[in-house]
């Protein structure tokens, strides 16, 4: 039984449970439209914390663990993303989306994990340590769930600029969707989170098997 690999099921999965948590106790915060840090300016702020901490320590559990089955310098350099992944994750929780420093916690968690995921899963793959082929499916979601945040979001601030509303930095969120936006920003945000913890969980399951 591989002790690391077991804390990081456990942290994705409590992760995951209080993201789940979140649109129960914080409903105001509208799944479809409202990022999930946002939940940092309601009643519950600490459960978006105890989100962003186990999301990254289920990451740094998962590269502590790798390190002692992996061999070579690009499979140590994906564990080095995953790791700035894992801390990026971590300073979610510590600086709010109302902090000046929230933006480099996304830049953190964000970009290295998708490079991390395909270059680990093909490692395993190569080396038989993990024999499932759904694993590559898999690990490129992580990359296209970025992509598809990234494009709904545009979509999203497309649509309410045209309808006239001003939604950036230097202003509070908007109320309500202004007729004809299309707003699905905050389903693709939370498919991009579900996306990389999944991952994580995933590849923690078979390396302690």
């Amino acid at each position: 039984m591989n002790i690391l690999a077991i804390l990081s099921i456990t942290a994705g999965v409590a992760s995951l449970l209080s993201l789940l948590a979140l649109h129960f106790t914080s409903p105001e915060f509208n799944p479809g439209w409202r990022m999930v840090s946002e939940n940092a300016m309601g009643k519950y702020k600490w459960i978006l914390t105890l989100f962003f901490f186990m999301w990254g320590m289920s990451s740094l559990f998962l590269a502590i663990g790798l390190v002692q089955i992996v061999t070579g310098f690009w499979a140590y350099f994906a564990i080095i993303l995953l790791a700035i992944s894992g801390i990026g994750a971590i300073c979610g929780g510590l600086f709010d989306v109302n902090h000046k420093l929230h933006g480099l916690a996304f830049a953190l968690g964000v970009p290295p994990l998708p490079v991390a995921a395909l270059i680990l899963t093909y490692y395993l793959l190569n080396t038989n340590i993990i024999t499932q082929k759904n694993a590559l499916i898999i690990a490129h979601s992580t990359w296209i769930s970025v992509i598809i945040m990234g494009l709904s979001m545009m979509l999203m601030f497309a649509g309410f600029k045209k309808a006239g509303v001003v939604w950036d930095k230097d202003s509070p969120p908007p109320t309500e969707v202004p007729k004809g936006a299309i707003a699905l920003g905050g389903y693709a945000n939370r498919l991009l989170v579900f996306c990389f913890i999944f991952w994580v969980i995933y590849i923690a399951y078979f390396i302690n098997n």
